[in-house]
């Protein structure tokens, strides 16, 4: 698609964002960041931010006994950690690379992980919508293991490609979520591995699994190329750790591996709901340690599950 005169002037604005954020030292990045939080939160009108779909997932997830004042701190927590990950997106790049990874992350549970990479079978590397997940993505590369990343084009062509290279730098292919389906089959046939966001809506066709105690839509794509092609499926996490400047001059990130579903040990009749279940409750499990992380804006219960008429009631509603 050719750019249009708005995609130049929104890239242009882009880019003079990446210059100034580049510019800055790492604290004051970070009080930007939290100052267009506190514009987004607590100045622009409520419904621009969609704060009462963030506030309700978050009521979801902390349950029934979390406080208006617990939902209301983690909503805007959220809002710095979206902003944060802006500013570390566009730093990464000269602050995470191979001489530096050790500094910045701290590497929890990631054995079974390099071992999957490493047994030669097909891998599917699960994340979500949580913590700063490009920052995991990036040491993969950095590690020598290249990904097929199936991710969402932006609309303005411009800005795609940036990211594009940004993610192709480190040795990954950029998979676009529309249109890429066949690539990213024919990587899995070559025996590569594929990394995907495991947590969107899927719409009443999806198959519902708990997610922190109510049903969500889940794409059953997942577990059945798992299936298909014999993969294991990996969750893993990258999560920000709380500032220390006087050890690290960047953000500090914690990457685990949150779980490894072999599809050869399952026993159950009904092994999508089973693999789908285990890989939602692995990511439950890791937002519940740092919710503020999680991206609450994005509506996870959109689609509810079909209500089930029993055949009696049935039958009266016809005779009635």
């Amino acid at each position: 698609m050719r750019p249009s005169w708005r995609h130049r002037g929104e890239y242009l604005a882009f880019r003079l964002a990446v210059c100034l954020i580049e510019c800055l030292p790492v604290r004051i990045s970070v009080r930007w960041a939290d100052t267009l939080a506190w514009l987004i939160h607590d100045v622009l009108p409520r419904k621009w931010s969609r704060y009462a779909v963030s506030s309700e997932n978050v009521r979801r997830a902390l349950g029934p006994d979390a406080t208006e004042s617990e939902v209301e701190a983690v909503v805007r927590r959220m809002w710095v950690h979206l902003f944060r990950t802006v500013v570390e997106l566009v730093q990464s790049p000269r602050k995470l690379h191979l001489h530096s990874y050790r500094t910045a992350c701290r590497l929890t549970g990631i054995a079974p992980t390099v071992e999957s990479l490493l047994s030669g079978r097909r891998v599917l590397l699960l994340a979500g919508h949580f913590g700063n997940w490009e920052v995991a993505l990036a040491v993969f590369g950095i590690w020598g293991f290249p990904l097929g990343v199936v991710a969402r084009e932006m609309d303005n062509p411009l800005l795609d490609a940036w990211f594009r290279r940004f993610r192709e730098n480190v040795g990954h292919r950029l998979l676009p979520k529309k249109g890429g389906y066949e690539d990213m089959l024919e990587i899995l046939r070559r025996g590569g591995n594929v990394a995907l966001l495991c947590d969107q809506d899927a719409g009443s066709r999806g198959v519902f699994v708990d997610f922190f105690g109510v049903p969500a839509s889940t794409f059953k794509s997942i577990a059945l190329l798992a299936l298909e092609y014999d993969a294991l499926l990996v969750v893993g996490t990258s999560v920000r750790l709380p500032d220390d400047f006087t050890v690290a001059r960047w953000a500090r990130f914690e990457i685990c591996g949150e779980d490894v579903i072999d599809p050869r040990t399952l026993t159950t009749n009904d092994p999508v709901r089973e693999i789908t279940q285990r890989y939602t409750a692995a990511l439950e499990r890791a937002i519940r340690r740092a919710p503020e992380q999680y991206f609450w804006v994005h509506r996870r219960w959109k689609s509810e599950p079909r209500k089930r008429v029993r055949p009696a009631a049935a039958a009266q509603r016809l005779a009635g």
